[in-house]
């Protein structure tokens, strides 16, 4: 049974990394002793050493170890010993790519929809959908395929935004953008604003926190869930 927790953000406005979420966490994780901690996406270049001592200094707090994949040789062996995954934020292309590159998605895939406590932020929820082509980040590099490892039966726009009234930026808004994905893809997506999560258990796909979600369907005008709303309903 899936048992996974998928956030937007891992830092939301005036609060510390992962502390909106603290409980649900501890929640999650609290028959495990040893977390492992995937940093590829790498926000804002940060090497995979202090993305994972940023995580480290979290889940030392509630009593937990955390390692970074990249401290094991043998990649798979450490996914399927460990008692948790965490993947956290970042470029969503390069998370991808790397996963890809190290043949790891199939073992992901097989270990979290077999019940092992899964933590995902932003980049680390926009591959747990069908594709990352919802993804907000740039392409700064080119993974084999943008398929993902389609654990959830939904894309997810993590950070979403509502157009803002009067403001004088031109471009294409994330409503437009993901109309845009859907004149080629029929998926329904799920714009996650800030402080919004995913609790899920089972075949339970639960909205948490303190906003609405936003629904995308093809060739549908798009609606709000409240939170609280199981999404499998859909």
């Amino acid at each position: 049974m899936k048992r996974m927790i998928l956030a937007s953000t891992s830092t939301v406005f005036g609060s510390t990394y992962l502390d909106y979420i603290k409980d649900e966490i501890k929640t999650l994780f609290k028959d495990s002793k040893k977390i492992l901690f995937i940093p590829y996406a790498r926000p804002n270049g940060l090497s995979h050493e202090k993305y994972t001592g940023i995580a480290f200094s979290f889940f030392k707090k509630l009593g937990i170890h955390i390692s970074g994949i990249h401290e094991f040789k043998d990649l798979k062996k450490a996914i399927n010993d460990s008692d948790g995954i965490f993947i956290g934020g970042g470029n969503s292309f390069l998370l991808l790519k790397q996963l890809i590159d190290n043949d790891l998605t199939s073992t992901l895939k097989k270990v979290i929809t077999s019940g092992k406590p899964y933590l995902g932020t932003s980049a680390g929820i926009n591959i747990c959908g069908p594709s990352i082509c919802t993804s907000n980040d740039m392409p700064i590099i080119h993974p084999s395929s943008f398929e993902a490892l389609n654990i959830v039966p939904f894309n997810i726009n993590p950070h979403y935004q509502d157009p803002i009234a009067n403001n004088q930026h031109m471009g294409e808004t994330r409503e437009t953008r993901i109309k845009e994905f859907h004149f080629f893809n029929s998926q329904k997506v799920i714009g996650l604003r800030e402080g919004s999560f995913l609790i899920i258990n089972g075949q339970n796909h639960i909205l948490k926190g303190n906003k609405k979600a936003i629904v995308f369907e093809k060739n549908k005008k798009p609606y709000e869930v409240d939170t609280n709303f199981n999404l499998n309903k859909l």
